[in-house]
C-alpha cells in the first residue's frame, strides 16, 4: 500500500475540493482526503497506478505540482 500527498494548483474553495472528490471517487483507492491545494491517497499501486491518480485530477480542472 502506497500513501502519497499531492499537491494541487489552482484550487480555491469547497467547489474545488467537491470537483476533485468527484475524480477519485472513480477510481479504487484504499483512502482519499481533499483540502484546498492538497490531497493525501492511500492506494495499492498494483490496482491503481500513480499517473490515474494524476489523471483524475488533470480532468477536474487542476495540476499537480512538485
Amino acid at each position: 500500500m502506497t500513501e502519497k500527498q499531492f499537491k494541487i494548483s489552482g484550487m480555491s474553495c469547497d467547489h474545488c475540493v467537491k470537483a476533485v472528490n468527484n475524480e477519485l471517487s472513480g477510481l479504487k483507492l484504499n483512502s482519499y482526503d481533499v483540502e484546498i491545494g492538497l490531497a493525501k491517497i492511500t492506494y495499492e499501486e498494483t490496482i491503481v497506478e500513480e499517473n490515474e491518480i494524476i489523471a483524475a485530477i488533470k480532468e477536474a480542472g487542476f495540476e499537480v505540482v512538485d
